[in-house]
């Protein structure tokens, strides 16, 4: 079994971090509209969770491409050795 190298953690964590804030959301993240909040609390909950569903999917994608460059890269390395 091989060992996780360090290089890998950043974008593992960035990834596991927007699956679950989408699991999350799925499962009934948006249950604050559903009670009475004063209306600024209520723009910035929209705000926040507005910020978070656009940039997370770029998180993602971005962390995504890193892994699989990292991978590609180390498997060249282990080709050329």
């Amino acid at each position: 079994m091989k060992i996780i190298r360090n290089q890998y953690f950043p974008a593992a964590a960035v990834l596991a971090a927007v699956l679950i804030f989408w699991v999350a959301a799925m499962l009934g993240g948006l249950s604050l509209l559903s009670k009475s909040q004063p209306p600024l609390a209520t723009l910035v909950w929209l705000l926040f969770v507005y910020g978070a569903a656009v940039l997370s999917p770029l998180a993602g994608l971005l962390a995504i491409l890193d892994l699989v460059r990292r991978r590609t890269r180390q498997d060249r390395e282990t080709a050329e050795e």
